[in-house]
């Protein structure tokens, strides 16, 4: 079988193709820019934009799983494509379709339930690699500086999100199912700013900014007011959905969800600098480029 893989350089795009390399199943990634894609032998790369469903023809050829994502384009917009897609998809002979869900309904969520195919709706919580947006901080600074310190999240590793929309595309029983996703755990952000410097080996400073602060740094960053408010809400008022762990990734995979220590581990180095000393040495000679 083939599977499709849109959305597949995002972060969890990539997890989803690394997991069905894995899993030794042909894989078709699509992407606006092949050239930059940078996929693991093996993986065919083909051109394609969900906004402009008729580039979805060469590429649905063969495929027998297909996963999507809600939105598309240079901007991110919600997808309004989604019965064509699914159409597509349909007279192509796809029998199975994984939705990542972008937090909320979505028109193409809705097109793909109301279609023939068999579909699975993939709800992640938080990512773990949310976290990477504290990297260039901790690197410069030692230091992070968030609101609502005291928030829970049972935030979630992208590689288990691979794992089992993998699963889904490519195993029977999943049909009309919803997976909400979680890690194992639920932290706070006291807890995932030590869990990081015990990874890196360095002590990171945690700064509570003001909601007013926090509001401040966002409209800095060029969020709208709209945007800003939302943020707050989630932050202040965390869903109980995000922070409430459930079992679904050993259910589906068959193994235990990965703990934000293991992902610390892995992507240590993104959080560490060099530093010179007298002696004329550092305590680390790797600053990677983000993920």
């Amino acid at each position: 079988m083939t599977v499709l893989v849109t959305g597949a350089t995002g972060t969890v795009g990539r997890r989803v193709v690394a997991e069905l390399v894995r899993r030794g199943e042909r894989v078709r990634a699509l992407t606006r820019d092949p050239a930059k894609a940078d996929f693991p032998a093996g993986v065919e790369t083909v051109r394609g934009d969900l906004t402009d469903p008729g580039t979805l023809i060469p590429a649905l050829e063969g495929v027998t799983g297909l996963h999507l994502i809600t939105f598309g384009g240079a901007y991110f917009e919600p997808l309004t494509t989604g019965r064509e897609i699914v159409a597509l998809a349909d007279k192509a002979g796809v029998q199975r379709i994984t939705v990542l869900n972008g937090g909320g309904p979505s028109p193409l969520q809705e097109a793909v339930e109301a279609g023939d195919v068999g579909w699975t709706l993939v709800m992640p919580v938080e990512f773990m690699a949310n976290a990477l947006e504290w990297a260039e901080g901790v690197r410069t600074a030692d230091s992070v500086a968030e609101p609502f310190v005291d928030r829970l999240s049972a935030m979630v590793h992208e590689a288990d999100i691979g794992a089992v929309t993998a699963v889904a595309l490519t195993e029977d029983g999943h049909a009309g199912r919803t997976y909400t996703l979680t890690g194992p755990e639920t932290l706070t952000v006291r807890d995932k700013v030590r869990t990081l410097a015990a990874a890196r080996g360095r002590e990171i400073a945690l700064t509570e900014l003001s909601a007013g602060q926090a509001a401040e740094r966002w409209r800095g960053a060029g969020m709208d007011q709209e945007t800003v408010e939302f943020m707050l809400d989630v932050y202040g008022n965390t869903p109980e959905v995000g922070r409430t762990v459930v079992d679904t990734v050993e259910r589906v995979t068959g193994r235990p969800a990965r703990t934000f220590a293991q992902w610390a581990a892995e992507h240590a180095d993104a959080f560490r600098a060099e530093r010179a000393d007298d002696s004329g040495e550092g305590d680390a000679d790797i600053v990677p480029a983000r993920v």
